[in-house]
């Protein structure tokens, strides 16, 4: 199969997915083989593809410059969440076909960030979206570019991506996700935190709508207060610092 990512530019599906765990921040999913600022200015430096570039901010995809093969990628969660009735038309087939990308030559591309977010009930699945205009028609596969990152296709060209069980894939900036499985509560307190980062609810807490501030400091509370699963613990605590420290009491 061959993909479109940016107009005339386009990659031929593989059999070879990448090896790395992918690391949820929350923000934004990591399938990379960095693991520390350096390493990770030292990767876009010798990889081509879709990269960030001044005041544009598209999702990342790394391709080897000999191999042309994909060999990492970030993708960004949208701020905006999709109701339940437009979460509901996600199709849930095709199945995942596990697979790598070769870019088809060497040349920079764009990948545009998605714009909207569909959460699966308990958020078990969370799938990004180009835009709801997807759902308008069915997809044509869904490549496993890594373990439960997905990319959709549709009619030849990616139209977003997926990540199954993001609770195991919690984690702080470059660290690894905790091996152990993630607890029930860090389960729930995810689905807290991503309704405080994404609209409606985030544009309550912006507009400091007592509700909504009583829940962030609910949410806050609680993290605060766990002691299992602390790695992820922590990591929801960095997610929503930023609302904390601008609308929060502590």
């Amino acid at each position: 199969m061959r993909l479109t990512l940016d107009d005339d530019w386009s990659a031929t599906v593989t059999d070879d997915p990448l090896p790395f765990t992918p690391r949820f921040t929350g923000t934004f999913v990591a399938v990379a083989p960095y693991g520390d600022v350096k390493e990770r200015v030292r990767f876009l430096a010798d990889t081509f593809g879709s990269q960030e570039w001044l005041w544009d901010a598209p999702d990342t995809l790394g391709f080897d410059r000999s191999s042309r093969e994909l060999v990492g990628a970030e993708f960004q969660l949208p701020h905006e969440s999709a109701s339940a009735e437009d979460c509901a038309r996600l199709p849930s087939a095709p199945a995942v076909r596990p697979g790598g990308l070769r870019a088809d030559e060497e040349r920079d591309c764009r990948l545009e960030a998605a714009s909207v977010l569909c959460r699966a009930p308990g958020d078990a699945v969370l799938t990004c979206l180009r835009d709801l205009e997807v759902l308008d028609a069915p997809l044509e596969a869904r490549i496993g570019i890594a373990p439960d990152v997905a990319l959709l296709v549709q009619d030849g060209t990616v139209v977003g991506w997926s990540l199954t069980d993001p609770a195991r894939y919690l984690t702080t900036a470059y660290a690894a996700p905790d091996p152990a499985p993630p607890s029930q509560a860090t389960r729930a307190l995810l689905g807290s935190c991503l309704d405080l980062i994404t609209d409606p609810l985030l544009e309550e807490v912006q507009d400091q709508d007592p509700a909504a501030l009583a829940r962030l400091a609910e949410v806050h509370r609680t993290l605060r207060a766990q002691r299992e699963d602390r790695h992820r613990a922590d990591a929801l605590l960095a997610l929503i610092a930023s609302l904390v420290e601008d609308y929060g009491n502590g």
